[in-house]
């Protein structure tokens, strides 16, 4: 591991940042402790990512491709910011250029003659997380599909659900990119609803403290809960704060007791 990688670790132990001395009773031991805790982390929502991932495509291929027709992405007069949506289509292409799939390479050779995108269910298949929820964000609000979809999530209407995807978005590139997740300070915000459907959290974190990564652990666990009811969010991220006891909670924002909260209990 390279010094640069370890060096995020390390930093709050440091007394004098600029000489690089550190507190007392720092050890190495401790840094190599918050490494593999934060390696761990990142598989754990990596896991918990990819089942929203997939649920959030499922439902955008679903729905939209019932509403309007398989080639609804394409159409510009169903979302808010058209230069936005050529950026999206773009990486849709890269991905679908890139793509050595079966399917694809079938419908390549059965369709030459289409200018046309394969159709949602090919295209939205080979498409990232970070592009599928630009496409929800981005669909106008007259579109029955975007509200149904934020109400079967519990999030009630289109206005919160495009930030939380979002800001889940982010934290899967940092897992896939294998990024330090503790003690960071995260870009996104997600909106959040005053009174959830389902059950949530008491005690709401302050707006300056959404750059930690609770409130967006909270996030997908809701989403979560929906998507996979017995799920094992709540167990396994206990289990790995109980493997790594030296790790501070407060590094990730967690809340007094967050684990009896409704949403975690």
């Amino acid at each position: 591991m390279s010094y640069y990688r370890l060096a995020g670790y390390w930093w709050p132990m440091q007394a004098d940042k600029e000489n690089h001395t550190f507190k007392p009773n720092s050890r190495f031991s401790d840094v190599i402790s918050l490494y593999n805790f934060d390696r761990e982390l990142r598989i754990l929502l990596f896991d918990v990512i990819e089942k929203i991932e997939i649920s959030l495509r499922t439902k955008l291929i679903y729905h939209l491709s019932h509403e309007f027709d398989p080639w609804w992405f394409q159409d510009p007069s169903h979302f808010i910011n058209v230069r936005e949506l050529i950026k999206t289509l773009s990486s849709i292409e890269e991905e679908i250029t890139r793509s050595k799939d079966a399917f694809i390479k079938e419908h390549r050779s059965k369709h030459k003659d289409d200018g046309r995108f394969p159709p949602a269910w090919k295209s939205l298949e080979l498409t990232s997380f970070g592009s599928l929820s630009k496409l929800y964000g981005n669909l106008k609000t007259k579109i029955s599909s975007k509200e149904k979809i934020a109400q079967e999530y519990g999030t009630v209407n289109h206005t919160y659900l495009p930030s939380w995807l979002q800001s889940i978005a982010q934290i899967r590139n940092y897992c896939a990119h294998h990024s330090r997740l503790w003690n960071r300070n995260l870009p996104g915000r997600p909106k959040l609803l005053p009174k959830p459907p389902y059950p949530w959290i008491s005690e709401i974190p302050k707006e300056h403290e959404f750059q930690a990564l609770y409130i967006h652990l909270c996030c997908m666990k809701y989403l979560l809960n929906i998507i996979q009811p017995e799920n094992e969010f709540t167990r396994l991220l206990l289990q790995l704060f109980e493997k790594y006891p030296n790790v501070d909670p407060n590094a990730l924002g967690m809340k007094t007791d967050w684990q009896s909260e409704p949403l975690w209990d």
